[in-house]
Parts: C-alpha cells; sequence; structure tokens
C-alpha cells in the first residue's frame, strides 16, 4: 500500500528542484513546557570522522565531517535508555569565527547529513564565519530512520488507493491503507514510535549545541524548521542566538488548518504560474481539475516500465514544480503532455517528489514525515467530519482542495499513538531577536504564516522580512535583499527593522 504525502517538505525536493532547473522532463509542546529547565546532563564533546555515503547519494568531499551523539530516548528519563543523532559539520573558513550554525531543512522527515553538503554552495557565505552543522533528527536518516513500507508495497498501492474516493469502496480502501501504514510505522519504530515530537527534537538541539560547545543557538530553520525552531525558542529563550526561520509554518494552524492554508497556497502558486502563460487563472484551474477527473476514471500511460500516472500521482506531479518559480516551464510540458494523452512527464515529477529513484526504490522522507507529525497533532477528523469540510476545500481550490481535504482524514487515521497537542507552542519572552522571513508567493507555507509566528514568539522577538516572491523560502532564490539582509543578520547580528520588504 501507499502512503499519502502532505505537502510540508523542504529537504528532499532540493534536488529534483536542481533537476528540474536543468531541464528535466504541525504540532509541538503544551503551554505546560514553559519555563522548565532542561538542563542536558553529560553532554560532552563530539568525535568527528570522516564521512560515510548515505543511502541518498555517496559521502561528500574531504572537508565534511560527520559523528553520532547520544541522547536520551525518552527526555523525562535523562538518565535512561538512549539513541544515537547522526550529524555533519564543515568547519568556518574564516578566522572571525561566530560558532556554529545550526540547519533543519524541513519536512519532519528531511536528512540534515544528506541535504546540507548540496547547500553549502548556498551557504558560502556564511560558512565564513561559522561552522555548518545538521543532523538527521530522530526517526529519519540514520537517527533510527523509519521505513513503514517496502518498495514494492509501495509501488503496488499507486493504482489501488485513491486519495479521492468516490464510493464507499474507495473509501474502505483507503481508510484501511491509512491503517495498514501506521501498523507497519509502529512495527518498524518500536519503542521510538513514541519519541520522535517536535518537542523530543528541540531538546536534542539543545543537546546538540552543548556538545558543540556553543553558549547560543544560532540556527537556520527551513519549511518545518521553522516550526522546529519556535518550539525550541519557547523551550529554551535563554538559548537563542541568532536564530533565522525562512518558509514559516502557520504555528496557531491546528491539522484541518494547516490543509487549507496549503489549499490556499498551492492555489495562488498556481494562479501565479497560470498567469505567467497568459491565461486566465480560473478558466486554467478548471481544465486542469477537469483533466484529474479524466485521470481519475481511467489512468494516463507512461513510457515508464508499464506504469500509469493515477490522479494521485498527477497531483504529486503538479505540486513538484510549483515549489520554484525555475520548474514552470517543467510544469507546462507534462500538462501539455497530459492532456494529449501522455502521463509520462507528471509521472517523473511525481517521482522526484516521491523520491522514486530509476530501479523503483523510494525514499523515506514521508515515512518519518508522518510518524513525527501524527505523534505532534491531536486532531483526528473523521470521515463524516470531513465530508462536510470538503465543499469549502473544493470552493478554496478546484484542483488541490479534494485532495487535501480527504487527506485531514486519512493522513493519522486509526494511528497507533496518541496525538499530543493542537498547535505549538513558540511564545518565546526574553529571547534575542528572531528574523523571521516570509514569500508572499510560496505555496506550501503560505505568507500569512510568517506575521503569525512572529506575533507568537512575542513584541520584541519576532521580527519580519517579507519577499515579494515564488516558490518555497526565500533565502537564497534570486533576491539580493533577502540574501544580504539574512547575511547582515547572521553575520553581524544587525536586525533589520520588523516589516521590511524585499521586492
Amino acid at each position: 500500500m501507499w502512503q499519502m504525502t502532505r505537502f510540508t517538505r523542504w529537504a528532499a525536493l532540493t534536488a529534483a528542484a536542481a533537476l528540474l532547473t536543468a531541464g528535466c522532463s504541525g504540532g509541538g509542546p503544551s503551554k505546560d513546557d514553559a519555563g522548565e529547565d532542561d538542563k542536558a546532563s553529560g553532554a560532552g564533546a563530539i568525535d568527528w570522522g570522516h564521512c560515510e555515503a548515505t543511502e541518498d547519494g555517496p559521502a561528500p568531499g574531504d572537508e565534511w565531517r560527520c559523528a553520532t551523539l547520544e541522547v536520551p530516548l525518552d527526555w523525562s528519563k535523562p538518565d535512561g535508555e538512549t539513541i544515537d543523532l547522526a550529524l555533519i559539520r564543515a568547519e568556518a573558513t574564516g578566522d572571525d569565527r561566530i560558532g556554529s550554525l545550526l540547519f533543519n531543512f524541513g519536512g519532519p522527515g528531511g536528512s540534515g547529513v544528506s541535504t546540507l553538503p548540496a547547500y553549502a554552495d548556498m551557504a558560502a557565505d556564511l560558512r565564513e564565519r561559522y561552522d555548518l552543522v545538521s543532523w538527521d533528527p530522530r526517526g529519519t536518516g540514520a537517527s533510527g530512520g523509519v521505513r513503514c513500507r517496502d518498495d514494492k508495497a509501495i509501488e503496488a498501492a499507486e493504482s489501488s488507493v485513491d486519495w479521492t474516493p468516490d464510493t464507499p469502496a474507495e473509501e474502505q480502501v483507503f481508510l484501511e491503507d491509512a491503517a495498514d501504514f501506521g501498523k507497519g510505522c509502529q512495527k518498524a519504530a518500536g519503542k521510538l514510535m513514541a519519541h520522535v515530537s517536535t518537542t523530543d527534537t528541540a531538546r536534542d538541539m539543545d543537546r546538540i549545541r552543548q556538545a558543540l560547545g556553543d553558549d547560543r543557538m544560532h540556527y537556520f530553520g527551513i519549511s518545518y524548521g521553522t516550526e522546529l525552531g519556535g518550539v525550541y525558542a519557547h523551550l529554551f529563550p535563554e538559548k537563542v542566538g541568532r536564530m533565522t526561520l525562512d518558509a514559516v509554518v502557520d504555528p496557531t494552524a491546528d491539522a484541518i488548518g494547516h490543509a487549507k492554508n496549503q489549499t490556499r497556497g498551492f492555489q495562488t502558486a498556481l494562479d501565479n504560474y497560470l498567469r505567467s502563460t497568459g491565461r486566465d487563472p480560473e478558466q486554467g484551474s478548471r481544465e486542469i481539475a477537469d483533466l484529474l477527473d479524466r485521470v481519475d476514471a481511467e489512468p494516463l500511460p507512461t513510457s515508464s516500465s508499464g506504469r500509469e500516472l493515477t490522479q494521485s500521482l498527477a497531483i504529486i506531479g503538479i505540486v513538484l514544480p510549483l515549489y520554484s518559480e525555475a520548474s514552470w516551464p517543467a510544469l507546462t510540458s507534462a500538462l501539455d503532455a497530459a492532456q494529449d494523452g501522455d502521463g509520462t512527464e507528471l509521472l517523473a515529477l511525481a517521482d522526484g517528489y516521491n523520491e522514486r529513484d530509476a530501479s523503483g526504490g523510494y525514499g523515506t522522507t514521508t515515512h518519518a514525515q508522518r510518524v513525527i507529525s501524527c505523534l505532534d497533532d491531536k486532531q483526528r477528523p473523521t470521515v463524516e467530519e470531513t465530508k462536510k469540510l470538503l465543499p469549502e476545500f473544493e470552493k478554496l481550490s478546484p484542483v488541490f482542495g479534494p485532495f487535501l481535504g480527504w487527506d485531514t482524514a486519512g493522513w493519522c487515521h486509526d494511528w497507533p499513538v496518541p496525538g499530543q497537542f493542537e498547535t505549538p507552542e513558540v511564545s518565546a519572552p526574553g529571547a534575542e531577536p528572531i528574523l523571521v522571513v516570509g514569500n508572499t508567493g510560496d505555496p506550501a507555507t503560505p505568507y500569512e504564516g510568517a506575521r503569525r509566528m512572529a506575533d507568537e514568539l512575542g513584541e520584541g522577538v519576532g521580527v519580519v522580512l517579507t519577499w515579494k516572491g515564488e516558490g518555497h523560502g526565500a533565502y537564497g532564490s534570486g533576491s539580493d535583499c533577502v540574501d544580504s539582509t539574512v547575511n547582515a543578520y547572521l553575520l553581524d547580528g544587525t536586525v533589520p527593522q520588523d516589516g521590511k520588504v524585499c521586492s
């Protein structure tokens, strides 16, 4: 059976977005945690060594060093059972070193160990004064990464699970698939299943800070990494150093609220894409929705070893190029081909998002993503509740609304571990100013989340920088104004005026 995919990931998209550019066809801690003294005991220095190849790629260059760090499995039992976290670092290139800059690239579920070397060129200015550091958060990659299904089961379900069920029989398969996925995750994760929350990982971050020898947490969080950063700031406000949050998750939204936000965000990005092609957004969206209906009734043939393009795969194929404006031409080509009856290009885009390689192997980012988010999210909408919401979702977007509406019922259906919180607590009174960067054209984490994050962090803490651009994230996306403002903050401590706009 196949896993559903929430559109919140960033880390696994960097390689796919690069290929497209080259021309290839939340939850968190409760308010009860506020003010808790969480001094980690026994944190020591890290023993760095050469990096090995990972499942995601070859070993990075000689300038990279890797290590593991032992942390408690259960932070309420700091002297109990432990797990190992995988870390990676490249030392600062200049003499005027500030400290370490810890990166989280999103997900949840993305591997920082695999992603940071690919991101290093973009962060070259920052590396002059910081050691660049990232890690695989618990439950991901080499830090006890969870695989809930094997590749054959994932591929087999591509044609058997309808993410927008139209009949009682399809609903049954949809819900059985969700329950089956959760059972597979529980079997794979074991004890770890109940200890991969955002709160757990935020506590891991402070242990990493101590082991690195830094008095303050200098941090760059992207997408889900912004929620993680906000949770860290709430738990450890006195330890916040220079912290940048880019592509910001709305901390005031519950599971249904996030789904609505993303429906609006991806529809806005699709509208902007359609305008760029000279088409009317409303008419163009209706044509795409009609295409998806036809594919739902009869999947399209492809040139990929007899595989067909299902409606679910087609939606994912449309989503991926909306993450980057540079990928819009690939979307045009794929949609034109699909309208002509060939699903090959949309399937290739969907495979890029789902981390499917040429041999039919799938990555596990979405597995970890679901394990983490379903432990965070307390909200569990029933099918009946979801059906009442569907008209609102469909009004928000005829293309993405049905999928994201049904996702609220299926994502954590019959999950074996209860969710913890409705929304994350990110208030951080007393923390140093935190730079919150929002992009008005961001599809996955709509711009409104930036202002809400800043408000929740608190007066004098959250400082908003706005970019009037397209795509997921702002830093390194082509705006000299954004890049120079972020660099001035991280390198020199220069805090911009709250509300500064880069166009």
